[in-house]
């Protein structure tokens, strides 16, 4: 080691040094652990290269080293790469290939990885029992089946496929446990906050059918971001699954509805019927089914008020107790219950609240009125005839 040089205070040359180069001096040894941290990513130039490392640019007053891998990609002088920080201790940078933590087969790497949180590559082996082998540089490791993905229903799918991981656990380099959704966590909260801030309510996106519940289906943007389709949302008439709309893995166009943060989570909530996939009924209701037009249609539910009449897929208007409660035929309404026949006449459409009005059709009443006055004006005009006739 070294020995340090004494200062001798009667030193001319050292009386005449500026007192602010000793505060460069220090700021130099100091700026690395103030500008660069472990785990930050950088893209910097390969100034040389010795047998076993290459010393690389950071931008910063020091430069990286970055060991070299046997069997590594070929660098050579004033190649760009892109790094991670592994370690800044003593005034040293220590940086290893983005993406390629953990591919040297050595203990260090991988407890650096762990350390660090940074992604490690790894292949998937088998499927074993609550999860599945992985092998990551050279090691085994094992990943819960909860980990290696947002939802798995099929683990088969996963295996010999290749994915980055967070190491987990790490005893001894040898009980090794990593997560993949992890990372995909990660990955959809940085997805979810670019999606807040580009995408307003009501834009229309292409997204893919990943789930189907009961209460709705859950689709994929391209980005990642998922999000949920209402039953309510899946079709202008009412049913009973989503199953009877769309199939998983179908693309569809959807209308986003809203965007709500809940804790560390974002409820995003779409619109498949508005989307323009599904046509909207309403749309041409009053070329359809002008006004007077008598249409036969299906009670969906009766209320104190009236009878709810579905004429068409996703149309349905009112047939008002008043207009029925004075006919003589009244104890027939009365008498209705859900999925009976009806006939009805459309009185009102506002098709801007989504409203229809149903009156009593009036068809025999007025046709055998316009029959009578028919056989009223032939009779006048036989008469009439007759009247200039002479017989002779």
């Amino acid at each position: 080691m070294a020995k340090k040089k004494k200062i001798d205070l009667f030193d001319e040359d050292n009386q005449q040094r500026p007192q602010n180069e000793f505060e460069t001096l220090l700021n130099a040894s100091t700026v690395v652990t103030r500008g660069l941290r472990p785990g930050d990513r950088l893209r910097g130039e390969i100034l040389s290269l010795t047998g076993s490392e290459a010393f690389v640019s950071t931008g910063t007053p020091t430069d990286a080293v970055m060991p070299l891998v046997p069997g590594a990609i070929t660098l050579k002088n004033g190649d760009f790469v892109d790094v991670v920080v592994v370690r800044v201790r003593e005034g040293e940078i220590i940086v290893k290939m983005a993406g390629s933590i953990g591919s040297a087969a050595d203990t260090d790497s991988l407890e650096d990885a762990y350390d660090m949180e940074l992604p490690v590559e790894g292949s998937v082996l088998e499927v074993v029992k609550g999860g599945f082998r992985v092998k990551i540089s050279g090691q085994k490791a094992f990943c819960p089946l909860s980990q290696i993905d947002f939802h798995c229903s099929n683990p088969e799918e996963y295996i010999g496929r290749k994915f980055e991981f967070i190491i987990t656990k790490f005893e001894g380099g040898r009980d090794l446990v990593v997560s993949r959704r992890r990372l995909l966590e990660l990955a959809r909260a940085e997805a979810e906050g670019e999606f807040i801030r580009s995408i307003e309510p009501g834009a229309i996106l292409t997204a893919t059918v990943t789930r189907l519940e009961r209460f709705g289906a859950f689709v994929r943007l391209d980005s990642g971001i998922e999000g949920l389709i209402p039953i309510s949302e899946m079709a202008w008439n009412r049913i009973h699954h989503p199953q009877e709309v769309v199939q998983l893995g179908q693309t569809v166009q959807v209308k986003l509805l809203q965007a709500v943060e809940d804790g560390d989570r974002l409820k995003i909530s779409f619109s498949l019927k508005q989307g323009g996939s599904v046509m909207d009924p309403w749309e041409t209701l009053e070329a359809d089914f002008p006004m007077g037009s008598q249409i036969e249609g299906t009670v969906e539910r009766k209320e104190s008020f009236g009878l709810f009449v579905n004429i068409a897929s996703g149309v349905t208007g009112l047939l008002p107790r008043s207009a029925w409660r004075d006919a003589l035929e009244a104890s027939q309404f009365e008498n209705k219950r859900k999925g009976d026949k009806l006939k009805v006449r459309v009185d009102r459409i506002d098709r801007e609240a989504r409203r229809l009005s149903f009156s009593l059709p009036r068809e025999d009443e007025d046709e055998s009125w316009r029959s009578h006055q028919s056989a009223g004006k032939s009779l006048g005009t036989l008469a009439d005839l007759l009247k200039n006739v002479r017989i002779k």
